[in-house]
């Protein structure tokens, strides 16, 4: 059985390029997404490899909410954003590509989409415009 230590192929999240970090801490840090849906878009994730957010040790949880308040602020000075989205997605059935806890933290603008409303609901198209059923 593999230990959530040791990935069975090279994890992008575990020996990320300097380049790559936005701001580090102790059990975690903020990395610049390779594939971004917006300029700006960040990854926050525990320095231990867990696949599961609830796996992470409280710690390493409160570390992640912090360093997206820090990515935040950077992201903010180098992009000027009109808003944020955060998400985070736990198990492949919730579209968990890369199993290595990540906090997506995605800058939004005015215009980057038609209709913003539902935001983070659009996962479930069918779903999501629930000012529609009413």
């Amino acid at each position: 059985m593999q230990s959530v230590n040791q990935p069975a192929k090279r994890c992008p999240f575990c020996s990320p390029l300097d380049r790559e970090i936005v701001i580090e801490g102790t059990l975690a840090m903020a990395l610049w997404d390779s594939y971004p849906v917006n300029p700006g878009h960040a990854l926050i994730v525990p320095r231990r490899h867990v696949a599961s957010w609830f796996d992470a040790t409280a710690a390493e949880r409160e570390e992640i909410m912090q360093l997206a308040d820090g990515a935040r602020r950077i992201v903010t000075e180098k992009h000027s954003p009109d808003g944020f989205n955060l998400g985070l997605n736990d198990g492949s059935a919730a579209g968990q590509s890369v199993p290595h806890v990540h906090l997506h933290l995605i800058p939004r603008y005015r215009g980057d989409v038609t209709d913003p409303r539902g935001g983070v609901r659009w996962i479930l198209p069918d779903r999501a415009a629930y000012w529609k059923r009413q």
